[in-house]
């Protein structure tokens, strides 16, 4: 069956590791929606990291951004859906992580932009752009796309197992690297969760879907489409949990299975 859906991650499976993204795989998006399917960019990035992805696949499609809190619009670069965390949730999630664990530094996606307290290790594209430091109590006034959470010494993976043991159901973690940083979302709000809204807005069953990714927050929507692929670099927990497997970003193996299922 031919899918109707085509949802991919970006970073690690169709962006290269020179942060490219390759004329073979432009290419294979623009076969999907010439043969009347959806193309959708799954991505853990907020959109203000979307506009040079939106300019490298032409316009095409939408985008589930921030790990399933902001959907985008690539054809007009706007904002058109958000599941942010309440105010509530977001000062409690700082509190109870920062008691546990002494040295996290904290800062906020919002679909307008990001703030970040002190003590917070900006990521080298942010630290790039000059930015002045927020007090917590301004980070935590108004709902946040993504809480952002960085140690000084734990990995992700180490650090996202006492996060989900701490917060338990309050929020959602999840990580995309590996890089002492985990990613917060409100609670039950995905990769799948949104995706899965909107493709029931489109009546598109998830049998309909076909989905790539290789990072643990990919794992939701993975799970949840018809038929999910791996990319060979992916997470061990990723690799693990998906049974079918492609080749590796840097070797195109999202555009080869694209040209494979949509050989016209």
């Amino acid at each position: 069956m031919t899918p109707r859906v085509v949802a991919t991650d970006l970073d690690g499976t169709v962006v290269r590791s020179d942060h490219t993204v390759s004329e073979r795989t432009v290419a294979a998006f623009a076969r999907v929606e010439r043969a009347g399917a959806m193309l959708v960019l799954v991505t853990g990035r907020p959109p203000r990291w979307m506009r040079s992805v939106a300019h490298l696949v032409a316009h095409r499609g939408l985008a589930i951004c921030a790990n399933g809190a902001i959907t985008y619009d690539l054809h007009t670069e706007q904002v058109v859906d958000t599941h942010l965390i309440p105010v509530d949730r977001l000062r409690t999630a700082i509190a109870v992580l920062g008691e546990a664990l002494p040295g996290l530094g904290f800062a906020a996606e919002y679909d307008d932009g990001m703030s970040y307290a002190h003590g917070f290790e900006l990521s080298y594209w942010d630290a790039r752009t000059p930015r002045t430091p927020t007090p917590i109590e301004e980070l935590v006034s108004r709902p946040a796309a993504k809480l952002l959470a960085r140690h000084p010494e734990l990995e992700a993976d180490a650090l996202l197992a006492e996060a989900r043991r701490i917060l338990g159901d309050l929020v959602l973690p999840t990580h995309s690297n590996g890089h002492r940083l985990i990613e917060i979302s409100a609670p039950g709000v995905s990769k799948a969760s949104t995706l899965a809204e909107l493709c029931g807005r489109h009546g598109v069953d998830a049998a309909e879907v076909v989905a790539f990714g290789d990072m643990p927050n990919d794992l939701p929507m993975l799970t949840w489409a018809g038929r999910s692929y791996a990319v060979a670099n992916a997470h061990p927990e990723v690799l693990a949990a998906v049974h079918r497997k492609v080749a590796a970003n840097d070797e195109d193996g999202v555009a080869r299975t694209i040209e494979e299922l949509f050989p016209g």
